[in-house]
């Protein structure tokens, strides 16, 4: 399927792994130039030759700490007048009420949830100003699915959820700007296997026996990196363009797996 993205620029933010790095991939395999922001200078120029290599696309990177003050408006000023934002910068840490203390639920939702709004903030009336522009939140499927044991990431994402739909919801309309959540469930990254071997410490006893745990996900494994990327790329795409103040979940259908009883 023709997406019509060829040329078009998309900054992504914690684009050095996993999941931002899969993003950088498939954006790049559609033609799109890029700009990619993260912490690791090394982790961002190494993807950066990558993609050049394979995709002949034209790649910026800027290494910076979405949490320093002015890093924000640095990365607004470095993005210029992108056509996609791709929010995706962010771990909040996992662990019940008592687990996870003030500053780390503070420095947590400082990078994901405010990062998300303030650069959002940032960029949106730019795309507002020409009229068209695509605004991708990476969430995650915490915010529909309550857990104590992820208690600061459940509440944050539900936070980006609403953050989402109510700006999301005027803006196609109102400014030809589109704005969506995507909700990936458990994805084969570095950091899920880090959540799992942690639990799997507290629950079996063993970090070692965390692929134990993945038994109960559809399929029996988490999603690749790539069933998600991807669909980040066809919503960013004219194909999609009547979508907009909406959350997409990717998670095999475990936020569907309820019942009465």
């Amino acid at each position: 399927m023709e997406l019509g993205l060829k040329g078009r620029t998309v900054l992504i933010t914690g684009a050095s792994q996993g999941i931002g790095a899969g993003l950088a991939r498939s954006f790049g395999s559609e033609g799109c130039d890029l700009r990619l922001v993260a912490r690791s200078a090394e982790k961002l120029d190494a993807l950066a030759a990558e993609l050049r290599a394979s995709h002949a696309v034209a790649v910026e990177v800027l290494p910076i700490d979405l949490t320093q003050i002015g890093a924000v408006e640095r990365v607004a000023e470095f993005a210029g007048d992108v056509d996609v934002l791709v929010n995706n910068a962010g771990s909040i840490p996992g662990g019940n009420l008592w687990d996870v203390d003030e500053a780390a639920w503070r420095a947590g939702w400082e990078l994901k949830v405010f990062g998300y709004i303030n650069l959002t903030r940032q960029i949106y009336p730019r795309m507002k100003a020409r009229g068209r522009g695509v605004i991708l939140n990476n969430i995650g499927n915490g915010g529909e699915n309550f857990d104590f044991n992820y208690i600061a990431g459940s509440v944050g994402n539900a936070a980006l959820m609403a953050f989402t739909r109510a700006l999301g919801g005027p803006s196609l309309p109102c400014d030809g700007v589109r704005v969506l959540g995507i909700n990936p469930g458990p994805v084969e990254t570095t950091r899920i296997t880090n959540v799992l071997k942690k639990r799997a410490a507290s629950t079996l006893g063993d970090a070692d026996r965390y692929v134990e745990l993945m038994a109960g996900y559809p399929l029996g494994r988490a999603a690749t990196v790539a069933e998600v990327a991807d669909l980040f790329v066809y919503l960013a795409s004219d194909r999609s363009a009547y979508t907009s103040g909406t959350i997409l979940t990717v998670d095999g259908g475990i936020s569907s797996r309820r019942s009465i009883a």
